[in-house]
């Protein structure tokens, strides 16, 4: 059987037994705030400048071309730890390396699109992933439903994590990225901007990683610890071989210390090992086309949480709306939790 693209982005199953309620995310960009929690602290001096920017209907890279147009540098020089809902009110860090040219006056940035609240001069370049994760605060308007149940599932995730699917914005619109990736598997194509490449490989990755969690799920222990199990460290990449499941280890899942994982597909020696490794070649049947593709784009296998501990989990619901502030580690998607919650739809 052949795989559809579509399989690892459409009808995932959900953990808490699907939405009572129905509502309208995103009416207006400050309905969708994202505040990036950063890994780096600004040191003070060396050639670059740290600047926390909020930006608002406007995209990542958008931001990243007029910063590098305005301090007269490559665009190059300017970085930044992850990309940031276009269709929201977000606040990151940018790095500038400005290399012994004197620094641009940065108010002058001000516009409806972006503004520079603060700079810092920095010793080094800000790398993509060096973040911890982000802070969310989601308005719902035009709730309808089940409150009851909805506010019951709210408890519930709180106290048990959501399973760490890759949203549906990591795919692109109508799943056009994975497209992409097929077609790139194919026929090879090596004119591709290497960009473009980049995301057709991600998206690629990240739907063998849903399929794997959505067969997990589906059969209930997405969150529960099995004999081969690559158990990964809440909000770490480190991670150990669990070959046998003991007290502790099953102590440890519990209390979301420690997470079962998920493959990102590629090169080198499968990390799991006996039940793990016979589900996910089952799981994984008639991928086979995308796996090779992505090992010979030269990826190399890594793995994934299967769940995401969601941290500082409030809400309130009155007056036909639900708001929800939230802590996600990077890499996990807030569109994924309201999915649990709501069948929701873009204004």
């Amino acid at each position: 059987m052949r795989f559809a693209p579509s399989e690892g982005i459409a009808n995932l199953p959900l953990v808490y037994g699907g939405s009572g309620c129905r509502g309208c995310i995103r009416a207006q960009p400050e309905d969708f705030q994202v505040d990036e929690v950063s890994l780096v602290e600004a040191d003070g001096g060396g050639e670059h400048v740290l600047l926390w920017i909020e930006k608002r209907n406007t995209n990542t890279e958008w931001v990243a071309t007029q910063l590098a147009r305005h301090a007269s540098v490559p665009l190059r020089d300017v970085s930044f730890a992850g990309m940031k809902d276009r269709h929201a009110l977000t606040r990151q860090w940018f790095s500038v390396r400005l290399a012994g040219r004197q620094a641009p006056d940065w108010r002058q940035l001000t516009s409806d699109d972006f503004r520079v609240i603060h700079s810092a001069p920095h010793s080094r370049k800000l790398r993509r992933g060096a973040l911890k994760g982000n802070r969310f605060k989601i308005r719902v308007r035009d709730l309808q439903g089940d409150v009851q149940r909805l506010d019951e599932q709210l408890s519930l995730i709180a106290d048990g994590g959501i399973a760490n699917y890759f949203g549906t914005q990591r795919f692109g619109i109508a799943g056009g990225n994975l497209e992409g990736a097929a077609a790139l598997f194919r026929t090879g194509k090596r004119k591709i901007p290497g960009r473009k490449r980049g995301i057709y490989l991600s998206a690629a990755r990240s739907a063998l990683f849903n399929r794997v969690l959505a067969w997990r799920v589906s059969a209930g222990n997405w969150n529960k610890p099995l004999s081969g199990d690559r158990m990964m460290l809440d909000g770490s990449r480190n991670s150990f071989l669990a070959e046998q499941i003991d007290h502790e280890i099953l102590r440890r899942a519990e209390a979301l210390e420690i997470h079962p994982s998920g493959p990102l597909w590629g090169r080198g020696d499968n990390l799991v090992s006996g039940d793990v490794a016979q589900l996910e070649r089952e799981a994984l049947s008639g991928t086979e086309e995308f796996q090779a593709g992505l090992e010979g784009a030269g990826l190399i296998q890594e793995r994934r949480a299967l769940r995401a501990r969601v941290g500082d989990l409030e809400w309130s619901i009155a007056g036909g709306q639900l708001e929800v502030q939230c802590y996600l580690p990077k890499g996990s998607f807030a569109t994924v939790l309201l999915a649990e919650i709501i069948d929701y739809l873009p204004s």
